[in-house]
């Protein structure tokens, strides 16, 4: 066989590969974006559904139903369906509590991608434990963000961070969250590990937090802060009293300071991110902006008003958590920036230095 055969011979059976969908399972049902993502699958010729995990079955024959799923892919332990039906990637909804275990499953059953909801663990232990997990197995991890997704995000990347439009970046201000969980009726099984503190570390804090923990982290290139300081509040005690339900979290860098202000008393669910550099800014509004999507308004310095650019979309293999997925799974390329482990690792870190700053009222020095 001569060098050219062989080669085409190769091609040919990489593109037939490449032409296979992605094998997906999903692990846990008690998160409530597992409802969206099942809806998008749908008609999503690039994956596959191979089998959905958890361990009640009440909860899994209500997604059965509801989706109109075989009864051969529903499964009521973990390690039996990674044996059965040998995914590529698995997608974890579970309580933020339950990553490291599942994750743990997952790698020792030699799983190659796992995908989580945000954020990554309920507090650094957790974190450690699915980092070990990854590197002891060679799986690569994908914490998932909404706000991955939004081209405005990646404009303020190239803006503010790239081109540095505006100079050295000195204040960033994220405002996250919505009504509160009951208010906008999630899933009583999501009800009931959101307002767990062991099972969601906090409340609003880790709920919504986590999205400019993450922000700010991915544009000062994974430097982790200098300190962190919180202040948390339980405003709806009546329906929220094991766990915060506002924070106000200043998050201090060698030249710059983040505020994250997440919360279940928004009178409005809003996704925002506002980023300030020395001469001029640029602001996202995200899912609860007027016109129902993201936007960008940019306004630098001798410009008398505000400029709102046209976005570009995001590239096709990296527009949305699927095809984000299918592309890692596939060898496209590995997780990074705002899904990677190692700015999600940080993430955890200033969560867990708010938490501990709300609680004892001082600064938390990390570095």
């Amino acid at each position: 066989m001569t060098w050219m055969k062989a080669g085409f011979l190769f091609a040919l059976a990489a593109a037939s590969a490449w032409a296979q969908p992605v094998r997906v399972a999903v692990a846990g049902l008690t998160h409530g974006h597992v409802t969206g993502f099942l809806h998008a699958l749908q008609g999503r010729p690039e994956v596959q559904l191979v089998g959905v995990f958890d361990p009640d079955p009440i909860l899994g024959h209500g997604y059965e139903g509801q989706f109109h799923l075989d009864h051969a892919l529903m499964f009521t332990d973990l390690a039996t369906m990674l044996v059965q039906v040998k995914p590529d990637a698995v997608a974890i909804f579970s309580s933020t509590g339950d990553h490291p275990g599942f994750v743990e499953i997952c790698t020792a059953h030699h799983v190659g991608v796992v995908m989580m909801e945000k954020p990554l663990a309920v507090g650094m232990r957790e974190a450690r434990r699915i980092q070990r997990a990854a590197q002891g197995s060679g799986a690569q991890i994908i914490v998932n963000y909404e706000t991955s997704w939004y081209p405005s995000h990646a404009a303020i990347w190239r803006i503010m961070h790239e081109e540095k439009q505006a100079g050295q970046i000195r204040r960033m201000v994220a405002e996250d969250g919505h009504e509160g969980p009951k208010e906008i009726h999630v899933q009583p099984e999501f009800f009931a590990w959101l307002t767990d503190p062991a099972r969601n570390g906090a409340g609003a804090l880790f709920d919504f937090g986590c999205y400019g923990a993450n922000l700010m982290t991915w544009l000062m290139d994974n430097q982790p802060p200098v300190s962190v300081t919180a202040v948390t509040k339980t405003l709806k005690p009546q329906i929220y009293s094991p766990v915060d339900d506002d924070a106000t979290v200043t998050v201090e860098y060698p030249g710059a300071v983040g505020v994250i202000e997440a919360s279940w008393n928004w009178p409005f669910s809003r996704k925002d991110f506002e980023v300030y550099g020395e001469r001029g800014y640029a602001v996202a509004r995200g899912y609860g902006s007027p016109d129902g999507h993201d936007t960008l308004s940019v306004r630098m310095g001798g410009e008398k008003e505000p400029q709102t650019p046209a976005l570009d979309p995001l590239p096709p293999d990296a527009h949305d958590s699927i095809s984000y997925l299918a592309s890692v799974a596939r060898g496209k390329f590995r997780p990074s920036g705002l899904s990677s482990l190692e700015n999600n690792l940080i993430v955890t870190e200033i969560l867990e230095a708010a938490r501990e700053s709300a609680r004892t009222g001082k600064r938390v020095a990390l570095h």
